[in-house]
């Protein structure tokens, strides 16, 4: 049963101004069946519109060391189309390494077009830029800010993708930044995982693409050069969502309380901005009254948006109250955006937990249903689990009332961040 009712710089957030309040969606739906049910496959399918595609190869890649590789790998061996689209690409080592990959092909006779947030991307140098579009790389900015779309600045593109010759996709947390080289191994190497994605469902990762590109262009991008023929690739049933407040409904929360409402095991968290709404805060209380093992792992000390932690913070008490647990990533800056659900279903992008991602940001998460897949990022969270530091009742009443007061705070502006 489901119903729906209305109800100082940090160029990698979006902005904080009020310019426009939005009355957020609500969801409200009743455990009724389990992930490995058909059910959960039908429902998901029929509610946020998009399909599950058989016939996949999806592989996880953690960390600079191992998606960075993998994705200029894939530039430099494209024969036909290159499609980019990033929240945050700023100069340095890898947005240079990425700017020349790119340029290379273009001057190859390959068709690259790339998207960059104007607020996320807004860093960037005239150099770099001018080096893009010399070479004959189409860039379009995503919402720059002007006089007369000043009422749509509130409205990023958070998304994350990269798809070559409409044939391998990329989605995850990261941006073209010096930020998420290495593998988390010091305090300026983030923490982060993609998806690397063959196969059917690559298509519907190219549409992703494809709707900001025509919002920002109004270009139509056809035929088979960005959308081939695509053959099985490997064992994995996946999907890939989009989210844009433009459809009038928000599909990564969708996706976020179908998936916690129908766990009966476990539910494991990462997430560089966990401030749960009402509705998602109820989905997790209830999937622990069921008996599910509900842990979440949020930044530490390594924050990159403090008032976004002290935020998320302030949730502390009720989520602990309710048997949530909750872990802080002490070597760096957790950046993933994960979750995994009864060992079988795992989701993988750009979205955050929280109301910015719900109902201002453009998004895309690939979902994969598979017990491999599943298996994997288990094993990748507890990994992850013995590099944090658990919060419990008894550590957070002992807090300073220094960081009680930075908390409240920052409660004010959860409808922004």
């Amino acid at each position: 049963m489901f119903r729906k009712k209305k109800s100082p710089r940090y160029p990698h957030r979006a902005p904080l101004p009020m310019i426009r309040r939005r009355l957020p969606m609500r969801y409200h739906m009743k455990h009724q069946f389990g992930v490995h049910d058909f059910a959960f496959l039908q429902t998901m399918h029929a509610l946020t519109g998009t399909p599950m595609s058989e016939g996949n190869l999806v592989t996880i890649l953690k960390n600079g060391i191992e998606f960075f590789p993998s994705m200029l790998s894939a530039i430099r061996a494209a024969k036909r189309t290159i499609n980019l689209e990033f929240y945050i690409y700023w100069d340095g080592e890898i947005g240079r390494q990425f700017a020349e990959a790119l340029a290379e092909r273009a001057r190859g006779g390959v068709e690259v077009k790339v998207i960059l947030d104007a607020v996320g991307s807004a860093t960037m140098s005239q150099w770099l830029i001018d080096f893009l579009t010399r070479n004959g790389i189409d860039v379009e900015w995503y919402h720059p800010l002007r006089w007369y779309t000043i009422s749509r600045f509130n409205h990023r593109t958070h998304r994350k993708l990269l798809v070559v010759d409409g044939q391998i996709g990329f989605s995850g947390g990261v941006g073209i930044a010096d930020d998420w080289l290495g593998d988390a191994d010091s305090k300026d190497h983030w923490r982060d995982t993609v998806a690397r994605v063959e196969g059917p469902v690559v298509t519907q990762m190219q549409s992703a693409f494809m709707d900001n590109w025509v919002k920002s262009r109004g270009e139509l991008l056809t035929g088979l050069d960005y959308f081939p023929a695509l053959p099985a690739a490997g064992p994995h049933l996946a999907q890939v969502l989009k989210s844009s407040p433009t459809e009038g409904s928000s599909t990564v929360k969708l996706l976020y309380i179908i998936s916690i409402v129908s766990a009966v095991k476990s539910i494991y968290i990462s997430n560089a901005y966990f401030v749960p709404d009402p509705d998602t805060l109820r989905a997790l209380e209830g999937a622990v009254r069921r008996g599910v093992d509900v842990r979440v792992i949020v930044p530490g000390e390594f924050a990159d948006v403090p008032i976004v932690r002290q935020a998320s913070r302030w949730h502390y008490e009720l989520l602990l109250r309710r048997g949530i647990r909750i872990f802080e990533y002490q070597p760096t800056m957790m950046h993933a955006k994960t979750m995994v659900v009864d060992g079988a279903w795992t989701t993988i992008g750009s979205s955050n937990f929280d109301d910015r991602s719900f109902r201002l940001n453009d998004e895309v998460n690939v979902n994969i249903y598979d017990d491999g897949i599943g298996a994997q990022m288990e094993t990748m969270f507890h990994a992850d689990l013995a590099r944090s530091e658990e919060i419990t009742l008894r550590k957070w009443f002992r807090r300073g009332w220094l960081d009680k007061l930075k908390e409240k705070a920052a409660e004010v502006f959860k409808p922004q961040l």
